[in-house]
Parts: structure tokens; sequence; C-alpha cells
């Protein structure tokens, strides 16, 4: 019996050595930690990942694979667009002609690339006005870009090089980011070449006011990584090497980085370069109403448990709420299954759908908690496909932007847009320039390009008469035809 207990015993101190043999060949102590030895074949970017995180020191995070997957797919772009010198006769009195004379102005930015034949993109600030966009890669191969479309509604431009066989970065979802989660900044700031900078998500749907348009989306991720002029364009990334982000602005007193940056969310940046591709002009879903955020005493009035949501201020005739019935002073709480904030947040949820496509809003109205489906439209009224000239802050060939309250109190008018952008169409034929304010068209009053469409019925060939003020600030009053 006693032999028998020795023989296991024995068994079981070589079965030990064995297991501690065997662990030993994985796992190697070093003064400093654990480290697990790679003896895998990790294909997926969670795989990686996870892995890379396990290899790290106790209490840090490794950023290693992400890096390595970004920096071949951001890009350096640079521009060069010709501005027009206002005339002075003084100076060219001291200078002569060449002071008159057109100018070139450089310019540059980051750029990602999504697809292996050259798709990139960027933000539209960074090419806007352009006459000559260029890309640079990280393997120092320089390539001419073509200007595919953009969205100045959400600072995007999509720009197409060619060339196969590149490096891209796929998109993650943003949705699902959380305060407090680690993301990279990857870009090309101060034209020094690619740079990786880490910081973690500060907060999700931040508006800014940065974007002019009255159909602007803005619902940014803010985050603590170090942007600075050039970044932007750039990418956001996960720890899985994820696009979640187009990095954009920085909120800063002296135009570097300061401890704020900001990025177009993947969620919203994916459609519209779907649209841009596929149709060359974003398909923009809208329901037609004026929103703002609600105040704590609307709140009040209509018993909502949390000051959330987007008052409608106004509702547009024929538009999809007209024909669901909302009406002004409604709070909108949730699109779909999605809460809705701020309007903001409305924006951006709307932003992602295209004409045609259908949802359910939830609102309140005399504190009672209510739902309607709808159909969205586009900035046309319809759900027909939009073509490139007739999409938002477009009409007969221009692109046209809200006047500021300040800059309608200095021409002491109450309406009025002003042209960003001309075109092939009619506004060029007629010799609009960019620069132009344009407050009356055929004697109605105009504050957007939906206004100049509706006002000419859609069609170019009703346009009759235009008021407004030249470049330079004299008043005019032009009309046409009979």
């Amino acid at each position: 019996m006693k032999g028998k207990y020795l023989l296991g015993g024995l068994l079981m101190a070589i079965l030990g050595a064995a297991i501690a043999l065997f662990t030993y060949t994985k796992i190697v102590e070093t003064p400093s930690g654990v480290v697990v030895k790679d003896s895998s074949n990790a294909e997926t970017p969670e795989a990686r990942a996870l892995l890379t995180a396990f290899q790290n020191q106790p209490g840090q995070v490794d950023f290693t694979y992400a890096a390595e997957q970004t920096v071949h797919a951001v890009v350096h772009v640079t521009t060069k667009t010709v501005v027009e010198t206002p005339y002075n006769p003084f100076m060219e009195w001291f200078y002569g002609n060449r002071y008159n004379q057109p100018r070139e102005v450089p310019g540059y930015g980051s750029g990602v690339i999504i697809s292996p034949d050259g798709y990139i993109i960027t933000n539209n600030h960074v090419i806007e006005d352009a006459g000559n966009i260029s890309v640079a890669l990280n393997d120092n191969r320089k390539f001419d870009a073509e200007l595919i479309g953009r969205d100045p509604n959400t600072d995007i431009a999509l720009l197409k090089i060619k060339a196969t066989n590149l490096s891209f970065l796929k998109y993650g979802d943003s949705e699902k980011l959380r305060i407090g989660e680690w993301v990279l900044a990857v870009g090309n700031p101060f034209n020094l070449g690619t740079t990786v900078t880490a910081g973690i998500v500060s907060a999700k749907g931040r508006e800014l006011g940065l974007l002019e348009s009255e159909y602007r989306i803005e619902s940014f991720i803010q985050t603590d990584a170090a942007l600075n002029p050039g970044n932007s364009g750039g990418a956001l990334v996960d720890t899985k090497g994820m696009l979640v982000g187009i990095t954009s602005a920085i909120y800063s007193p002296s135009g570097a980085y300061a401890g704020n940056s900001f990025a177009i969310p993947s969620s919203i940046v994916g459609k519209v370069v779907a649209d841009l591709k596929e149709f060359g002009e974003v398909q923009r879903a809208i329901i037609g109403v004026n929103i703002r955020d609600v105040t704590p005493e609307e709140a009040e009035k209509q018993n909502l448990a949390e000051i959330k949501g987007a008052i409608i201020t106004d509702v547009r005739e024929g538009s999809s709420a007209a024909d669901a019935n909302l009406k002004k002073d409604d709070i909108v709480v949730k699109v779909d299954n999605v809460a809705v904030g701020s309007a903001s947040e409305l924006q951006a949820e709307v932003g992602k759908r295209r004409p045609g496509d259908k949802v359910t809003v939830s609102y309140y109205r005399n504190g009672k908690l209510s739902s309607v489906p709808l159909t969205l439209k586009n900035v046309a009224g319809s759900t027909a496909v939009v073509t490139p000239g007739m999409g938002i802050g477009t009409a007969f060939g221009a692109r046209f932007q809200t006047l500021s309250d300040s800059e309608k109190r200095s021409l002491r008018t109450e309406s009025g847009v002003k042209v960003t952008e001309v075109g092939d169409g009619w506004f060029k034929d007629q010799g609009v320039r960019k620069g132009t304010i344009i407050i009356n068209v055929n004697g109605k009053k105009v504050n957007n390009a939906e206004d100049i469409r509706q006002a000419a019925d859609n069609n170019e060939k009703s346009l009759k008469s235009i008021e407004g003020f030249t470049p330079d600030g004299r008043y005019f009053n032009f009309r046409f035809g009979n």
C-alpha cells in the first residue's frame, strides 16, 4: 500500500514538472512584469490588438498595432489656390500693375486612404477653392488628385488618385465609442511628415458653430489628442486601427493645440463619402423644420424628465414634417429608437439617411409623448436623387451661404445669401461673381439656396429679377427678359 502512495507521488511530481517546463517555455518572467510570447497567427485586427495589449506592461495601453496600420494610409494633401487681389489704385500707383495681378496661395492638410484603388477622404476646408490638388504618400510617392465631390455641410471632401494596392483604413463604429476610450490622431501637422498622437474621447456630439450653412451637421467627437495646423483631414482611429473619425478642428486661442480637438464621426463620414462616390452630390435627407435646443422652461412646461430634445420653431410647407402633422413647439426626442438630446444630434441622426427613407419620430406635444411615421425628402421636396448643382446650398450652378446677423446689420437688410462659389449655370452666365450678396429673387426675400429655387419654381428660365449687393458693396437690382 505504501509503495502505491510513493508511486502516485512520483507520478504527480513528474506531471507537475512537465507542466512547469511547458509553462516556462510560453511565459518569461522579467523584473518589470510578465511578457507573453507571440507564437500565434493573429489574423484579425481584434486578435492582433488584443495580443499587443497582453504583451504590454501592466497598467499601460499599447498603440503600436493601430499606429502601424494607420501611418501608411494617411497622406499629405497640398493645394494651390489662385486669389484675386482687390483693386487698389494707390497700391497700383506705387507698385505698378503687378500688385493687382492674381496670386497663387499654397495650402496643405492631411487625408485618409479608404480603398486600395486610391479614394481619399479629407476636409472640405482643406481643398475648398483649390485649383490644383496633389497628394504625397508616406513612402514619398506623389500624385495629382481629382476632386470627386465635396460637402461643405459636413466639411468632407472625396479625392481620387491613380494608384493601386494602397494601404487603406476600414471604417470603425463611432457610435460605439465611449467617453474615456483611447484613440489615435494621425496626420501631417506643420508639414513635418506623418505624426501620431494619442488621447481619450472627451465628449461626443459636440456642436461648435464652425460650419455656416443652414443645413450644417455638427456632431463632433472631442478628444485631447494633440492636433495642429495640417492635421485637418487626418485619421482618428481606435486601438484596433479602425477609422472612427476624420480630424477637423481644434479649439484654441492661439491657433495651435490647447487640449481640445474635434473629429467628424465615421457614422457621418461613411454616408457622405458613399453618396459623393456614387452620385457626386450628397443625398441629404431633411425633415423640413427649423429647430433649436430645448430650454429648461420648455422642458418643465412639457413635463420632460430631462432637458433634452430639439424643439421645432417652424415647419416648412410641403415638407415631411408637414405631411406628418408635426407642429411648431413640438419637442423631438427620438428618431426610430435613437434618442436625440439636442438640435445637432437630430440633424446628425437624420443626416445619416437618404431621401425616401422611412423613420419614426417621437415627440412631446402639450406634455404628451407621441410617435409618427414619416418619409424623408430632399431639399427640393421630393424623394428623387439629387444631382450635382441641386444639392443643399446650391441653386442653378452656384453655391450660397446664409448671411450672418452681423452681415445683415451692416447691409441693413433682413434677408440675404452670399455667393460662395460659381459653377456652370445661370448665375455664371449672368456674370454673378463670388462674394455677391443676393437679398431678393423674383420679388421674394431669400435666405438660402432653397428659397432661390422656390422663388424660380426650380426652373432657371423663370428667373426674372435679382436684387442685392456686388462684392465691393454696391447695390444693384437687375431684371431679365420681359
